[in-house]
């Protein structure tokens, strides 16, 4: 086999995982011709990810529903979740209203609209996002009511529900742990409904998502395809996926 890219072989790990409960980190190792200790750097990247879990000799399968505090989510994959940042950035235009939610990447995107966007409002349930966008003067930056969730850095509850029924948006972006030809999915059920309000609220969507969410399903859907007008992503979706996007007319974006 031609030696993997860093990406291919945890791309692999997880298609392992999706028909097997667990994976051997010796087995890996001679499959792609690399060191034991190369495939622990995999299993600990992808298990900070909160995509599996580290087991005695390898890895496993993590539980559904299973997902890292938002601190150390933020920690991994920053190189891609930043490119994916800028390039949705560029996307904005003066005069909008967008509507972003809580999470990683959504993050790094409100810290390049910070530095570059002018003439926004925002409406977001995330302390982080509303943080750094209230540094550019010219974002008036609403910040949803409800019950705030340090585990996610977010605000949540029939309260943000119902306040982001009454505002309309241009653009929403939201992310997500999951992306498959079934649809958008993610570990947490408030999370889940907070999503499902802006993309209803929003005239057009946009998912910021790393090639890392890609084939992967989690326990809530967000919705199907057809609810997105874009994602944008580090990396072009395998097939069916790409396939599945197309005939949606779901446009993909993909940073350089």
């Amino acid at each position: 086999m031609a030696r993997l890219r860093k990406n291919d072989r945890r791309d692999l790990i997880l298609l392992e995982l999706q028909h097997h409960p667990h994976v051997r980190t010796s087995e890996l190792a001679a499959r792609f011709g690399v060191s034991t200790e190369t495939v622990r750097r995999d299993v600990e990247a992808l298990s900070g990810e909160g995509l599996i879990q580290r087991a005695y000799g390898g890895a496993s399968v993590a539980p559904m529903g299973a997902q890292l505090p938002f601190g150390e989510r933020d920690r991994a994959h920053i190189e891609e979740r930043a490119s994916i940042a800028r390039r949705a950035a560029e996307l904005v235009r003066p005069g909008e209203v967008l509507m972003i939610d809580a999470g990683t990447t959504t993050h790094q995107f409100s810290q390049c609209l910070a530095a570059t966007a002018n003439d926004l409002t925002v409406l977001t349930n995330s302390i982080a996002v509303a943080s750094v966008l209230g540094q550019n003067e010219t974002i008036q930056v609403i910040i949803c009511p409800g019950d705030f969730m340090a585990r996610e850095a977010g605000i949540y509850g029939p309260e943000t529900i119902d306040f982001l029924s009454r505002y309309n948006a241009n653009r929403a972006f939201i992310g997500s742990s999951g992306l498959t030809t079934k649809g958008i999915s993610d570990a947490n059920r408030p999370s889940v409904a907070v999503k499902r309000m802006m993309l209803r609220q929003s005239r057009e969507a946009y998912l910021l998502v790393d090639h890392t969410k890609f084939n992967v399903d989690l326990v809530a859907t967000v919705g199907p395809l057809s609810a997105l007008t874009a994602i944008v992503t580090d990396e072009t979706p395998p097939h069916p996926l790409a396939d599945a996007l197309r005939d949606g007319a779901v446009e993909i974006h993909v940073a350089r």
